[in-house]
């Protein structure tokens, strides 16, 4: 029988193994777009440039403007850039999703993490995504930053956590990996 963990790990190399490069700008998405009292609503596997580029989440350039993530964090991110990887489901409707991913991403620029580490997943307003990766990963509430070390999940992060700090949040989520 294969372990639950191991399927989750499988089933999302399956969705997005030829999508990742050696650069996000080239990496492949599969998304749809959907509308909601006239607005443009994101679901499915995206990446940052298509929030960066697309003015209807004119939101994203601007929230990332404020604040800064924290140094530990930013320092854990860098020293261990390479022994991990984020999974980070997202509204692009949803007010938390676009206060806390441009701060997220603040964290990915301050530390050098590569985005091909990041996969960024998009949910309706009913958080579903395509292929069932919400039941999958047991989505709730967005945002939700999943930290991955060897094929596991080792925590996550659902809105603004349990500091109210996201940045702080993950960065010590991540600090342990330093011990091994």
């Amino acid at each position: 029988m294969i372990n639950k963990r191991i399927l989750t790990v499988i089933t999302l190399f399956v969705i997005v193994s030829s999508a990742c490069t050696s650069s996000h700008k080239s990496m492949r998405v599969n998304y749809e777009t959907l509308r909601y009292k006239d607005r443009k609503m994101l679901k499915g596997v995206i990446n940052r440039s298509i929030l960066e580029k697309d003015t209807a989440f004119s939101w994203f350039t601007e929230n990332k403007k404020y604040g800064t993530p924290d140094a530990a964090a930013v320092k854990n991110f860098a020293l261990l850039k390479n022994d991990f990887s984020i999974i980070a489901f997202g509204g692009t409707w949803c007010e938390d999703t676009q206060n806390l991913l441009p701060r997220f991403y603040q964290l990915i620029d301050a530390s050098g993490f590569p985005e091909k580490q990041v996969t960024l997943i998009a949910v309706d307003r009913q958080k579903k995504t395509i292929n069932h990766l919400d039941s999958i990963y047991k989505i709730t509430n967005v945002p939700t930053f999943i930290v991955i070390h060897n094929g596991k999940e080792i925590g996550r992060v659902v809105e603004y956590g349990t500091k109210g700090d996201v940045t702080k949040e993950l960065g010590e989520m991540v600090s342990f990996l330093l011990e091994k």
